[in-house]
């Protein structure tokens, strides 16, 4: 049959613990887990949110966590910066290397620390590798969520991207992202087709949420999470010990899934043990989703709704972008 081909790619997600607040040895482990994807053919492979060095487990576990001035969460936001990544350094080189070995694009949640500027704000941010190794880009996420405001600076517009690759667009979203309609259809007008979805744990609206993007936007969704359990925890660190974990031993339950265009799951989600879900995503799929619904196309009014994104970098924030 005539025609241009529709791409299909084997994408996978890791649902896996770090190795808590230690950067390099999280990034080993890392190397180990998308080699292991790689081997099973997945060309695409996404970790969940700020999986370098790990979710910030202490604010919403430790009784500690909201007081301000508190000594032990100042000691643990100390130890969170000095293993965050800094772009360009030697674990963003590491990250490279990794993709650049298994030929992958490799999608990666990470606390990201600006060294031009400052060592004490971070950013939510995710980092997109492609099979050559080099960064296609960042995206950091624009309004940290409720308590996160005291770990994580706001991102800003220049980071909403899109990236070609030879399967379809690849983009993606932090966590209560997809709860910003202008967000979502930012992502959407750029023609999104691989949408990675990261957060700290797959909550049942946060599944509600992962499903309705895929809905909305005739994508493919890669939901990543993490599983972080008590015993994952650094026994150095003294605020670590006054976690109280939601139910039983994890402090961070996992969830991860992987959604067709159509909003039904192709893979999980999966709950409270490591490991690698798969799936094949055949883009003839979109199309066909987008007979009924294109929020960009025939099920957009233009004429009456007009959506103005500004991409320009603010001060201060550039890090890789800007000089």
């Amino acid at each position: 049959m005539a025609g241009d081909a529709y791409p299909i790619v084997k994408a996978a997600v890791v649902q896996a613990a770090p190795v808590y607040l230690n950067r390099d040895a999280s990034i080993e482990k890392a190397s180990r887990l998308t080699a292991e994807a790689a081997a099973e053919g997945a060309r695409i492979v996404a970790f969940g949110e700020t999986w370098l060095p790990g979710y910030p487990v202490w604010f919403d576990s430790g009784p500690k966590a909201a007081l301000w001035g508190e000594q032990t969460t100042k000691e643990l936001h100390a130890e969170l910066v000095a293993n965050s990544v800094a772009i360009p350094g030697p674990a963003a080189d590491r990250l490279a290397e990794i993709a650049r070995e298994n030929a992958v694009y490799l999608v990666m949640g990470i606390h990201e620390r600006i060294d031009r500027y400052n060592r004490g704000t971070l950013y939510n941010s995710i980092l997109y590798y492609a099979p050559d190794g080099a960064l296609l880009g960042v995206h950091r996420k624009l309004v940290p969520t409720y308590q996160e405001r005291m770990v994580w600076g706001q991102g800003d517009g220049s980071t909403l991207s899109v990236f070609n690759t030879e399967y379809g667009r690849l983009g993606g979203l932090v966590c209560w992202e997809h709860a910003m309609p202008l967000a979502r259809q930012a992502m959407h007008q750029k023609g999104e087709q691989i949408h990675v979805a990261v957060w700290p744990a797959g909550w049942d609206m946060h599944q509600v949420m992962s499903r309705h993007y895929a809905f909305e936007g005739r994508t493919f969704v890669l939901a990543a999470a993490s599983v972080v359990r008590l015993d994952d925890m650094p026994s150095h660190l003294a605020g670590l010990s006054e976690l109280k974990p939601m139910d039983g031993d994890y402090l961070i339950e996992g969830g991860s899934a992987i959604i067709g265009p159509d909003g039904m799951y192709l893979a999980g989600p999966v709950y409270r043990e490591e490991t690698i879900l798969y799936a094949d995503l055949d883009m003839r799929r979109i199309a066909e989703e987008l007979t009924t619904l294109d929020v960009v196309g025939h099920y957009n009014r233009p004429d009456v709704f007009e959506l103005h994104i500004n991409e320009r970098p603010l001060q201060g924030i550039g890090g890789i972008w800007s000089e």
